[in-house]
């Protein structure tokens, strides 16, 4: 069989076409699992173009086992980390102001009285 675990291909169609992938687990004939360049799932053989060289890697090798061999070849590897989401900022809060006669002011009333305060 042409592929086997190990075995170095090119992703022909869908999005990670054109993206160097290593087979990870043979599924059945027609499906395989790869993992590298392009995202780790389930493509069918047909979507694939075999390579010549063959990695080392156990059955079901993990994503950190498969990069690390990526790596020892100079081959870049898709990067699964998350990114950093920055909180976000919590909205001002407005006291209710009151007036002298007891009525509640309005914003516009609330910003000159602060500016009034300030100066």
């Amino acid at each position: 069989m042409i592929m086997e675990v190990g075995r170095l291909c090119v992703k022909l169609a869908g999005r990670d076409a054109g993206k160097t992938a290593v087979v990870v687990e043979i599924i059945n004939p027609s499906y395989v699992l790869i993992d590298g360049a392009a995202r780790r799932k389930k493509v069918n053989i047909k979507h694939l173009e075999p390579l010549s060289k063959i990695i080392e890697l156990s059955n079901q090798a993990s994503s950190a086992e498969v990069i690390k061999a990526f790596e020892k070849l100079g081959l870049l590897v898709r990067n699964t980390k998350r990114k950093e989401v920055a909180a976000r900022p919590k909205k001002a809060r407005i006291e209710k102001a009151v007036s002298k006669k007891g009525n509640i002011l309005t914003k516009k009333e609330i910003v000159e009285k602060t500016v009034e305060k300030t100066a």
